[in-house]
């Protein structure tokens, strides 16, 4: 349980800070073409458009709408387990509060963008970002102790619906935020946050949460994996 603990703190921290460099570098680089992960992306857009422009918008953003993912969570595994919910919670708290922190940090430090060496560093600080989220995913679904919501639907629509298949279940699992998007941009009229980081997350992160879980701590296997009966 101790180097659960640990797994799961150190790759919290990881997933918050990769969230948080995709979407400061999207916003600070000018012209705006780069984007977020594609959850980031949609979460951050929904909550300005429900929320404008509030100082704790990312916090609200985040931990609302994951929480409306764990029970369409519960709906795909047609169970309502609500020691997974509580568990999801667990996981929304801190990682909602890490994600506005890291936002106010790096809002602050990463001036914006306008020459073509320092867009060409903040596109690679974006896709180090989504390699970090990816990253992050293959070390706590492995450890399974709690799970943001978003990732447990990635995990049960990996092993319940795509044999294993990390890639396929990445992809699948993008249907609400797309949802989130297009209601967002019916709302405002416009959105940000879209561009070539949201597409290289999009093609690439399912197969960097597998790459990952062969590389990144190699020892530590899937424990305790439920996707419902």
């Amino acid at each position: 349980m101790a180097a659960s603990i640990g797994y799961f703190a150190i790759s919290l921290v990881i997933n918050s800070l990769g969230n948080v460099l995709t979407l400061v570098t999207s916003t600070h680089i000018h012209p705006s073409f780069l984007g977020s992960a594609y959850w980031t992306a949609a979460e951050s857009n929904l909550g300005h458009a429900l929320l404008g422009d509030n100082s704790q918008v990312l916090f609200w953003a985040f931990f609302v709408l994951g929480m409306l993912v764990a029970f369409l969570n519960a709906a795909l595994m047609h169970q309502l387990e609500w020691k997974r919910i509580l568990g999801n919670l667990a996981f929304l708290l801190p990682f909602s509060l890490f994600i506005q922190w890291f936002a106010n940090i790096f809002n602050r430090l990463m001036p914006n963008a306008y020459s073509p060496l320092m867009v060409a560093l903040y596109v690679l600080i974006n896709f180090l970002g989504v390699a970090c989220m990816g990253t992050a995913i293959s070390i706590y679904q492995r450890v399974n102790l709690v799970l943001h919501p978003a990732d447990d639907l990635t995990q049960i629509l990996r092993y319940r619906y795509c044999r294993g298949n990390a890639t396929i279940a990445m992809w699948f699992s993008y249907v609400p935020p797309t949802l989130m998007g297009i209601i967002a941009a019916l709302m405002t009229g416009s959105i940000t946050n879209f561009g070539l980081g949201t597409i290289f997350a999009f093609l690439f992160q399912g197969s960097i949460t597998g790459i990952a879980d062969r590389i990144v701590f190699p020892k530590l296997k899937h424990q305790a994996l439920d996707v419902g009966r």
